[in-house]
This record gives C-alpha cells, structure tokens and sequence, in this order.
C-alpha cells in the first residue's frame, strides 16, 4: 500500500513509485484513498465481493448479490454479442469469480485468449451455424422440462423451500434469457479484425504472459464493440511459483508472496510483481488512447476500474483498498482521499460509474450515494 498510494491530494498530489508507472497518464487517471466496502471483512473472502459489496462474506449462510458488470449488463447487454465478458488470470473458475448473478450465482471465468478470439470473431459455415443453434434449442428445451417438473410439486413445499425454488426459477429464467440472446446473435454475421488469433497459454508460470493476452482481449472486446463491459480477475491463490522475467522466476508462489512477513527477498519480489502490473495497465491505457471512436480517443468513452480487495494481503485489511479509475469522461488527474479510518463506501464510486454510464440510479450495493468530489468532464 505504501507504494501505492500518493502523498497530498487534489491535483498537486506527488505520484507514488507504483502510480510512476502510469504517469504518461496522470491527466487521465484518478487514484482514490479511503474507499472500502463496509461490512466486507475476513481477508480472501472478500475477493467475490470487491464489485458486489455483499456483506459478511465469512458468515454461515452468506450469499453474495448481483455484481457492478452484471447490473449493467442486464441494461444494455441486449445491445451486443456477449452482455458481459468475465475473464480470469489462473482461475479457480468453480470457486473465485468478480462476476455474480442477481441471485448470487457465481459466473465462471473465461480464462483462453484464442478461445475467446474463435467466439468473437470467427464466423462458423452454415453447418455449423445450424449446430449451434440445435444446441442452443436443446438448452432451452430442457430448460423447459426442469421447470415443468419443479413447479408441479411446488405447492406441497413450506415456504423456506419455496423461496429456496423461486431463486431456482429466476436463476433458470436468467439462463433463458441468455439462451434467446445467444440464438439471436448466432445467425448476425460478427466483426472482421486484422489481429492474428492469440496462441494459447496453459502454463500458469507464464503468469504476465496470460495477462497480457487477456488484457488485449479485453481491448479487442470494446474496440468490435463485442460487449460493453469486461471484468479481469487475477487469483493470487492459483498462480504459483511463476516468471518475473526471462530465465528468472519467483522463489514462491503469488500467494505467499503476499504474506511476506516483511521478508526482505519475498518483499522485493512482489514490489517487482506489482510494477509489472502497473506497466501492463499503462499499456492498456496506451492502446485504448490510441485507438479513435465517433472521433475519440477510446479511452476516452471506456472507464477502466483498477483495484483489489486486499488494503494489506499481508495483514488480511479490507480497508483503504488500493483503487484507481482511468477514462471514461471524468474529471481526472487527482487524488481524492477521504479519511483513513472511517472509510466512503467504494460502491459509491460504483453509483458515479454507473450515472456516467448512463444509468439513472441512486443506489448500489452499500452506497450512500454518488461519491463526492468526483466530477463528470
């Protein structure tokens, strides 16, 4: 965090050695102190909830709620191909996800960069076309039958189980909604690029590699105007002892890199691991600034959240987490901190992304608000 965050504020705020990273951007960028969500403790639980804000993430019977990509997808998702795109860095894909259903139900995280690619851009010949619709259709189908069998003996059920089974049915509506959506889009032709397809990466040491290649993606997504949101989860848990720089590798995994203990070799490994990260964030800057939209710089029309759940991995602190918010038509170039120990919700900060966006609503999570000292160029 000490190397995170700056020192003064508002805009004549000294760039801290992590913020350096970026600073071809500084004009672009915001960078937020004392922002966490309130109730969201007990270390890495927490990572499922950093765009829900669901409280009591520890607590028997928790259940996490819709996540800040998925509520905007349910908005204008219908308007492209994919109405989200959730990819992951190493994954556990059954267990870690930023992406959550209104429900609560985890999304798994796409984790193949030329999988992905084939799905945006490679359109399939009319054979193929038709399979996909058949599969589509058969979804769909026994879609049908689960909920014909459920809703007949429904009534016979107490009213916790009935709950229990209207979750079900809105959990099987959602899927069905997503199933007209993809047959929809499967017969519309998809976008032409001139970008070769990525070649695959399954070996997690390549830990910068995969990030990088998913980070494109994620760039291409907007720029074929595939979807209009992306979220791009790294699991620490799931990386282990992995590349830092050719023929150099870390002495641990990401995870225990993280619990340094102040150890002076694991300290400056992970100082190395999140420079890296700052440096392929200031290149994902560097390509959607570069890239022109209705007359615009892309950067300009994308909001690109950067955060963690973690204020401090090695003391398991939810608070003062570390977040910045480039582009996307704010005013930037500044520090807004707010006070340390009694931390601004940072769904606040979700409620101004989501009114930039477009969106007239009042509340998230556990917002209290818009964030304040936040301005709209």
């Amino acid at each position: 965090p000490k190397l995170f965050f700056p020192t003064g504020t508002g805009r004549d705020y000294e760039l801290s050695p992590y913020l350096k990273e970026l600073s071809a951007f500084r004009e672009q960028f915001t960078v937020f102190s004392g922002l966490s969500h309130p109730g969201v403790v007990g270390g890495h639980s927490t990572e499922n909830c950093f765009l829900t804000a669901a409280r009591g993430p520890t607590k028997s019977g928790f259940r996490n709620q819709i996540s800040l990509d998925q509520f905007i997808a349910e908005k204008v998702g219908q308007v492209t191909r994919f109405p989200s795109l959730n990819l992951g860095v190493n994954i556990d894909k059954a267990n870690r996800s930023l992406s959550w259903t209104r429900d609560g139900v985890l999304l798994p995280a796409q984790d193949s960069a030329p999988a992905l690619f084939r799905k945006m851009f490679l359109q399939g010949n009319p054979t193929e076309v038709a399979q996909q619709m058949h599969r589509l259709e058969e979804r769909g189908s026994i879609l049908d039958t689960l909920l014909a069998q459920t809703k007949s003996f429904s009534r016979a059920l107490g009213q916790e189980d009935r709950a229990r089974l209207e979750q079900y049915f809105t959990a099987v509506r959602e899927v069905e909604e997503r199933l007209n959506t993809a047959r929809e889009w499967e017969m519309r032709p998809k976008p032409v690029t001139s970008e070769p397809e990525p070649r695959e990466i399954q070996d997690k040491k390549l830990f910068f590699q995969k990030f990088e290649l998913l980070l494109s993606m994620a760039r291409l997504a907007f720029e074929s105007d595939s979807t209009r949101v992306v979220t791009l989860m790294v699991d620490a848990f799931a990386t282990p002892v992995f590349e830092l720089h050719e023929n150099h590798s870390t002495t641990d995994g990401y995870h225990n890199l993280s619990h340094h203990g102040q150890a002076a070799e694991k300290v400056k490994q992970l100082e190395d691991v999140d420079r890296q990260q700052m440096g392929l964030l200031r290149n994902l800057l560097a390509s959607l600034a570069a890239r022109e939209e209705e007359g615009r710089p892309l950067l300009d029309r994308t909001m690109v959240l950067y955060g963690s759940n973690m204020g401090d991995a090695n003391t398991h602190d939810n608070s003062n987490l570390p977040v910045l918010l480039a582009g996307g038509g704010f005013k930037h170039g500044q520090h807004i901190a707010f006070k340390r120990d009694v931390n601004v919700p940072l769904s606040n900060l979700f409620v101004s992304m989501l009114q930039k966006f477009g969106l007239e609503v009042e509340g998230f999570g556990s917002s209290t608000g818009a964030l304040s000292n936040f301005e709209m160029a």
